[in-house]
Order: structure tokens, then sequence, then C-alpha cells
């Protein structure tokens, strides 16, 4: 079977239950992102070799991203029943990651080992997820724990960044005004 259908050729496509889109449409620009935040995290589980139970996590994490997708390519999809569960899920990794690093007294630059790097990316394309997801709220009713759950998240995936570093001895550089 073939990957294409050539249905999308003129720049339309379908959600699920058959309603043909733009491409640009708020809700595939959403779901979009989310695809593309759950390759991102996709990228970091393939570099990441020595933190069994980060990689296990943000597995877990990508499944939650599909449903999510799923959900929002579906104009009447039920609710998703998990997010509160998981959203209570990463603040206990972020508070139990927070104790055993120092204190965040600056902003720091986005980097430290290739894995840190990346969750810091993905971190950024969360926000990016979660703005587009209120974007879309302002234009029909969406689950709001969706927004909540992205929200937690970049606050998870920036906290695993700093983990991720401070495990591997990389030092977080702090954020200086250039003058």
């Amino acid at each position: 079977m073939a990957i294409y259908t050539r249905t999308g050729d003129k720049g339309k496509t379908s959600l699920f239950g058959g309603a043909r889109v733009l491409k640009s449409d708020t809700r595939v620009e959403a779901y979009g992102t989310i695809d593309e935040l759950n390759s991102v995290i996709g990228l970091v589980v393939a570099n990441m070799i020595k933190h069994g139970a980060v990689v296990d996590e943000l597995e877990r994490i990508q499944h939650d991203l599909f449903s999510i997708g799923a959900y929002l390519a579906n104009p009447q999809a039920k609710p998703v029943i998990f997010l509160d569960k998981r959203v209570k899920k990463f603040e206990e990794v972020i508070d139990a990651q927070t104790k055993e690093m120092s204190a965040l007294k600056n902003f720091i630059l986005p980097g430290g080992s290739v894995s840190g790097a990346a969750l810091h990316q993905a971190r950024t394309v969360a926000r990016r997820a979660e703005r587009g997801l209120v974007e879309l709220l302002q234009r029909e009713p969406i689950d709001q724990g969706v927004i909540k759950y992205i929200n937690r998240l970049s606050d998870l995936l920036f906290s695993t960044a700093r983990f991720i570093n401070h495990k591997e001895k990389k030092r977080e550089t702090i954020w200086s005004q250039t003058k």
C-alpha cells in the first residue's frame, strides 16, 4: 500500500470524521505542533543511553502526546481522561529532580549535554504547542486539561534538562546581559 494519497495536494487535509480543512487550520497547526514535540522527544530518547528512568518517562509522554494529537484531530472526541493524573506525576518528578540540584537563582542558557540541549529544544516546542492550543481555544472549545498538561510538560522538560546536565556534570551557563 502506498504511503501517499494525493488527497492533500491542494492544501487540504481530513480530520477524523472526514471533514476537510485547510492545512493551515488552527486545529491542524495545534496537532501538528504536538506531533513535532513528540518527534523532538523521540530524538532525545534516541540519544539518551544512561538515564533509564528518564527515558521511560519520556517514552510514556510520547504515548500521551499521540493520544492528545488524536484528540485534537477529532473535533467530536471526548476529553482525554488521564491528563490530571499525568500532570500530578510531572509535578512529583519535578519536585524529586529539584531536590537533587542546586537552586536556580538566575536565567540559564539552553545547552549543556546533547540530551540536555535537546530537552531545552523540546521545552520550546511545548511552549509553542501551548500557544497554539490557546489560539485554538479562542475559536472553539477544547479540553483545557490538554493546555494544563502541555504547560506542565514544558516545566518538566526544563527541569529534566537541568537534571540531566546535573547528572552528566555539565555546567549551566548563566545568562548575562551583553553591554
